[in-house]
């Protein structure tokens, strides 16, 4: 197991969580109790808790928010973490939909995926929910990857974090988070990790295991409700259900790693099943984006070749769900093997049959790259950003394209036409930082590296970066002004940051 993966896991145990079998792994408090649709069968409504004031008492949104910041800052940095925009922007605006389909509108929720295998998701403090990679492939509809989100989402509107330790009555956040402190530094440390545990809970484990039984329960109930009010099918919750009962089958070594730890029970099976069976049945076709994912994720899987002809035989057997995903991610995997002909090919293919998606409008643009075609490459750009406006692996691209023939301005009027969409992108600020560089413009490169290690939660680094724009001998005295002003913010931050 990865040191980050296991840095996650360990906190999400903790946390109140566990796997989706007993529930992706999860738990976290939230200010608002859920109020389901009345539009449901009635008994959904029932068994739901009065929260009260104890739960939202014993761990602070700010608590909260100090401890998603540790763990956004690993996540911005960490090689385990998939950072492929088309992905991540994808499932951030699945869990986007779902969420805004709860009760609690106030929460934010941030999506990232983790490089694994494994069939899993969780969800720690502050809305955070991370979701491995095995969990896009192994789910068969865009429903089934809807209801893990959804089950996770509910666990955050429920307060099921502070509900444990309410009832435990613990020490909460200084616990957590210490914890989470010694936890993600485990990467470069990972005996910290093993101390962490080691005066954690051990001797409370089964307990808390005993008492989020009833939380996974819940939170199938409020998931059931959000995919409904979503749009999507709630009958793809016991499906993915079904999907884990056959990973059980296998020799334990092979099962999903949470049935290993955590069996599903019929219990819950039936419940799902119980409630499902009286909610109005729905068609409801997954999204081509969600195809297109799953194939690009599948490109990256084994050698270049095994791949490519696993996609090859899919096509010539009709062994596929949806056929434009399948040439799509032979011609994402040929180019993985520079087959530029190849790729070409299957976008060709993609365009006679006349299917339209950003994610084929990248695809030919890395082509005309790898072609060394620099004016075909600005205009597929040009003519894709036209098309998809706020597609960020377009304007990534794009912005490589002009840095990579200098042509700096550009790139600059690009990305700061942009930035209004992705306020908070780290990236947009990093591409900045590199075109001052090229343009020896000291200030703001240093302006721009600052604004960027902000938005990648490392405030130290922020700081420093802003202290060299404000000595730097260029710049106008309103950029100068304004440097200084951000200087004393991001001062005054740090001195806030600092444990007493």
């Amino acid at each position: 197991m990865s040191r980050l993966l296991y840095t996650l896991l360990t906190l999400s145990l903790f946390s109140a969580s566990l796997s989706f079998a007993e529930g992706v792994i999860s738990g976290k408090p939230y200010d608002k109790s859920i109020n389901l649709d009345t539009s449901l069968p009635p008994d959904l409504h029932a068994e739901l808790p009065e929260l009260g004031d104890v739960s939202q008492t014993v761990l602070s949104a700010q608590d909260e928010q100090n401890i998603a910041e540790q763990i956004l800052a690993e996540v911005a940095t960490s090689d385990e973490v998939l950072q492929d925009v088309e992905v991540v922007d994808y499932l951030q605006a699945l869990g986007n939909r779902l969420a805004a389909a709860s009760d609690d509108k106030q929460q934010n929720f941030h999506f990232f995926v983790v490089k694994d295998a494994s069939i899993n998701a969780f969800a720690m403090p502050g809305g955070l929910i991370g979701v491995h990679t095995g969990l896009f492939l192994s789910s068969n509809s865009e429903s089934e990857l809807a209801s893990v989100l959804g089950h996770e989402i509910g666990h955050v509107t429920q307060h099921h974090l502070a509900r444990m330790l309410a009832k435990q009555k613990t020490d909460t956040f200084k616990n957590i988070a210490g914890i989470a402190v010694a936890l993600l530094v485990a990467r470069s440390n990972p005996q910290l990790a093993s101390g962490a545990l080691a005066t954690s809970s051990a001797a409370g484990i089964q307990r808390q295991l005993d008492y989020t039984r009833e939380h996974e329960r819940e939170a199938d109930r409020v998931g059931l409700s959000i995919l409904e009010n979503a749009g999507f099918d709630p009958r793809g919750m016991p499906a993915f259900f079904a999907t884990l009962q056959r990973g059980s089958r296998f020799v334990e070594g092979s099962a999903p790693s949470f049935l290993r730890t955590h069996p599903l029970t019929s219990e819950r099976i039936s419940d799902v099943e119980n409630r499902v069976a009286m909610m109005p049945y729905k068609q409801v076709a997954s999204s081509l984006d969600y195809y297109f994912v799953r194939a690009k994720l599948r490109t990256n899987e084994g050698l270049a070749q095994t791949v490519i002809d696993q996609f090859a035989h899919n096509i010539q057997r009709g062994r596929y769900a949806n056929e434009a995903a399948e040439h799509y991610g032979l011609a994402v995997a040929m180019l993985r093997k520079n087959d530029v002909a190849g790729a070409s090919q299957q976008v060709k293919w993609l365009d006679d049959h006349q299917v339209k998606s950003a994610f084929i409008e990248n695809v030919k643009a890395r082509i005309a790259v790898a072609q060394n075609n620099p004016q075909k490459v600005a205009e597929q750009y040009a003519s894709a950003i036209k098309q998809y406006p706020q597609n960020r692996a377009l304007v990534y691209g794009y912005a490589d394209h002009f840095l990579a023939l200098k042509q700096t301005k550009e790139m600059i009027n690009l990305v700061k036409a942009k930035q209004s969409l992705y306020s908070n992108d780290a990236h947009l600020y990093e591409l900045l930082a590199k075109a001052y560089f090229v343009e020896h413009k000291d200030l703001l490169r240093y302006q721009a590296q600052g604004e960027a290690y902000f938005r990648q939660y490392n405030v130290d680094k922020a700081v420093e970066q802003m202290t060299f724009a404000s000595k730097a001998t260029d710049g106008s005295f309103y950029e100068k002004s304004i440097v200084e002003a951000r200087l004393k913010d991001l001062q005054r931050l740090q001195k806030l940051k600092k444990p007493d």
